[in-house]
């Protein structure tokens, strides 16, 4: 059953099961092929470890989400303490048009009401599929930056990137694809990436429990 907190924003109701703190593990799982003049027959490197990791969506009265998660690697044979791995940040939303009372560009007030805030209103926005449109934005403190377009529909959500921006100095990094499902009360996750010359592939997997 999903609860939708008090004073949520309308436009957020559709993403309301993603809304509090979630921890647990995953396995990290890619696949980077040989060079093009390795030796006939050169296997692929394979990575392949175990993570923790702990991710946060909130809200603070505005029609958008809050994204931030940290992970860290699961010790493995003489380690007896888990190694700080990486973090996001970011935040999600439904995708529409912004118009006059929208807060923007910049901090630029919007005039008039603000516009989708109830649930007759929100229903307008409603895709073809039945689900929402949304967009989610995710920076990465590696020289990465992700812009996903996707959709909400009941408890899934699936994205793919629709831009990526890669500081200089950042590792090869050209696409990726999310789904987030929400089963047995667990948020469950799965994320391919196309990065260091390899195609689109699997990349890694979590299943979290809600904490807070």
């Amino acid at each position: 059953m999903i609860e939708i907190p008090t004073g949520l924003p309308a436009e957020l109701v559709p993403l309301s099961w993603l809304i509090g703190v979630w921890e647990g593990t995953g396995v990290i799982d890619y696949a980077i092929d040989p060079p093009a003049d390795a030796e006939e027959g050169t296997e692929p490197t394979r990575v392949s470890r175990e993570f923790g990791q702990r991710i946060s969506f909130s809200h603070d009265g505005l029609p958008f989400l809050n994204y931030s998660s940290s992970s860290w690697l699961l010790p493995v044979g003489d380690e007896t303490e888990p190694t700080p791995l990486t973090a996001e940040t970011g935040y999600w939303r439904l995708s529409r048009l912004h118009i006059e009372g929208d807060a923007g560009p910049g901090m630029l007030p919007g005039e008039g009401p603000r516009p989708f805030n109830t649930a007759q209103s929100v229903e307008t926005l409603r895709n073809a599929a039945e689900g929402f449109d949304i967009e989610v934005a995710i920076v990465h403190p590696t020289g990465v930056s992700e812009l996903y377009l996707g959709q909400v529909k009941g408890p899934r959500i699936d994205l793919a990137t629709d831009a990526v921006v890669r500081t200089r100095s950042a590792k090869e990094y050209a696409a990726a694809t999310r789904l987030y499902g929400l089963v047995d009360n667990h948020l469950l996750w799965a994320w391919d990436i196309a990065a260091l010359g390899q195609d689109l592939r699997t990349h890694a997997s979590a299943r979290l429990a809600k904490v807070d």
